[in-house]
């Protein structure tokens, strides 16, 4: 441990992180029983093999992954000769992450003896909270080796996905250009049939391709939205194609290359150490792809979204994983600093000594929102996870159809609402430093920096908004609302009365009445024909929903550890845990569900002077 020019200690690689609540959601208030009694890991694990996976990647981040973190923000990244260099410590931590297998092989779902997701998740957001650099180069390759695992024909898998999935070969998923954007059905890029059937020349440029590219890897499987001719224009007209960097020949030995050329890397604001890519395709006419799936049909419409969408949901879901963990290393260090630096007395005593920071009561405000907001997103996050396992796993029909609608309205809120709330909780944790935070000496300066793309890569949480309002809450003939809305109304039925929760139990009543207001005064714009107002409250709507859900979480999981800490006694080891948890979901409840209150006014008012304004009027 080192010191910082005020003698407070600092961990080394700035590491700190508790599990116990990490290991609270799996052993205590998730059913994993039942997920680890299913088929598919009965023979495998038991719930108490969980221990030995958290204290692996423990080990692991404190010692090989957090001192990478360092080198990724200090050193960065050189782009050299067309190489993208990466600093020494990242190619050992990805090294050590592939050989302990929290890699990309969490997402081959056909191996025996794979690990639950909602475990690979408890692990993930320990990774990412040592290096939230580090994690980007293998997530997108787990995300792209599922997609071909599940759309790709048998030859193709075992081309590309045993080095795909031992973490050799990096996966990307290509789909913004530069005259496109979030406008996805302007892609301009072309693949044009060949003799080989199957296989097209792809003539194109793509930009903001996250870890495409890099001197780790031995080569790249980047997965490559492009338009057909005779495709239809838009979205529906785009076809994907498996596009590597090198050819991969049909024995899966490399070829020559395939005319894939990194242009340039970008030089960003965060995530320093993570390589973000501009791609040009076929400069030399000589880049080949293979079509997963079918061409498209007489009609002009092809199957590229819905094949891109399982990875596009799988990284909007992992990026609200990587926004957490972001958030409460944040918040760690932040707890780690303000009991040690001594500043002022107390308002009760201002005559007395000066106290260390974290007996003030506006620090102690600070620490506690992010505690509280920290455990409600993580809880709805595991939970949606474990939603994926269930609708994959179950053998029950119903539980399967529920879990995959609880896990479709959970999506966006897991994207939008941690990468939104972990911006707000990271500058709370640079406010605990006073000027300290805004000094590059201190990680949460980084922190800071490194969080803010999550609210907007992957779909900004603009386009989660209007997903959710516009497509989640109508899909099954609004079988997924309705899911949501039973879970809560279930809740409620369940807790109303619970010894100790009176109180605010009361509240999220209140407050879950309130949203149904919301969606009351919502239905009625969409249904009088007034479509703006979807564009004015989406966001607003997508809030509230996540509010409600993360209560409802951080709620049921403070009941449980009522119980819990009635059994074990006042005296405990333990007790200290069960008590924070019970703060937390007080806290949460009556602090920050009551912002459902005023998003309600608003969207009841439904003020259009945002849209009303003329454009040479803001200035």
């Amino acid at each position: 441990m080192g010191l910082n020019k005020e003698g407070i200690g600092l961990s080394a690689g700035n590491f700190i992180y508790d599990t116990r609540d990490q290991m609270f959601i799996l052993k205590e208030w998730l059913d994993m029983d039942k997920l680890f009694g299913m088929e598919a890991y009965r023979d495998y694990y038991t719930k108490d093999d969980i221990d030995s996976f958290i204290d692996v990647c423990y080990k692991i981040c404190r010692d090989v992954l957090a001192p990478a973190n360092t080198e990724c923000d200090e050193i960065g990244l050189e782009f050299v000769d067309g190489v993208v260099v990466t600093p020494p410590a990242v190619k050992k931590a990805y090294a050590t992450i592939m050989d302990a297998g929290l890699g990309p092989q969490s997402a081959d779902r056909e191996v025996e003896g794979r690990l639950p997701l909602v475990v690979s998740a408890a692990t993930g957001e320990m990774l990412i909270n040592a290096s939230p650099a580090v994690a980007t180069y293998y997530g997108l390759t787990a995300g792209a080796g599922g997609v071909i695992q599940t759309y790709s024909s048998p030859e193709l898998k075992e081309r590309f996905l045993p080095k795909m999935f031992s973490g050799e070969w990096g996966g990307t998923m290509c789909i913004t250009e530069a005259g496109a954007g979030s406008d996805v059905g302007n892609a301009a890029t072309k693949a044009f049939s060949t003799d080989t059937p199957g296989l097209y020349k792809i003539k194109g440029s793509k930009m903001f391709i996250t870890a495409g590219d890099h001197d780790i890897a031995d080569n790249f499987v980047h997965l490559v939205l492009a338009r057909v001719d005779g495709a239809r224009k838009g979205t529906g007209g785009l076809s994907l194609f498996i596009v590597p960097k090198i050819w991969v020949n049909e024995d899966g030995s490399l070829g020559d290359s395939n005319d894939v050329l990194t242009v340039a890397i970008e030089h960003k604001m965060g995530l320093k150490g993570s390589p973000t890519c501009q791609l040009a395709f076929g400069e030399n006419d000589k880049c080949f792809g293979w079509l997963i799936g079918n061409p498209p049909g007489e009609d002009g419409k092809a199957e590229g979204m819905a094949q891109m969408f399982q990875m596009m949901n799988e990284e909007r879901l992992g990026t609200g994983m990587l926004a957490l963990g972001t958030a409460n290393a944040a918040y760690q260090q932040a707890i780690a600093y303000t009991k040690e630096r001594v500043q002022s007395a107390k308002l009760l005593d201002m005559k007395g000594p000066a106290v260390r920071i974290i007996e003030h009561e506006d620090i102690r405000r600070m620490l506690m929102k992010q505690k509280a907001c920290i455990e409600a997103i993580r809880a709805m996050i595991m939970k949606t996870f474990y939603y994926i396992d269930m609708s994959h796993d179950s053998d029950d029909p119903e539980e399967k159809e529920f879990s995959n609608l609880m896990f479709h309205i959970g999506n966006p809120l897991c994207k939008a609402y941690a990468s939104d709330m972990a911006w707000d909780l990271i500058c709370d944790a640079i406010q605990c430093y006073g000027g300290y935070g805004f000094i590059e000496e201190y990680p949460v300066a980084q922190y800071a920096r490194d969080v803010k793309i999550f609210s907007i890569w992957e779909g900004t949480n603009y386009i989660q908004a209007l997903d959710l309002c516009a497509r989640k809450f109508t899909m099954k003939k609004g079988k997924v609302l309705m899911s949501f809305f039973g879970e809560a109304g279930k809740f409620i039925a369940a807790n109303k009365e619970a010894a100790g929760f009176e109180d605010v139990m009361k509240v999220f009543e209140e407050a879950f009445a309130a949203y149904g207001g919301i969606m009351g005064s919502f239905n009625g714009y969409m249904t009088s024909g007034k479509i703006q107002m979807l564009g004015l409250f989406a966001t607003r709507i997508l809030h509230a929903t996540s509010m409600i859900y993360c209560a409802m979480c951080i709620l049921d999981q403070a009941v449980l550890a009522a119980k819990k800490l009635a059994e074990i006694g006042e005296n405990h080891y333990d007790a200290g845990f069960y008590k924070g948890k019970i703060a937390s979901a007080r806290f949460y409840t009556l602090n920050v569900l009551p912002d459902i209150f005023t998003i309600q006014r608003v969207i009841a008012m439904g003020d259009t002077s945002a849209i009303d304004i003329a454009e040479e009027n803001i200035r």
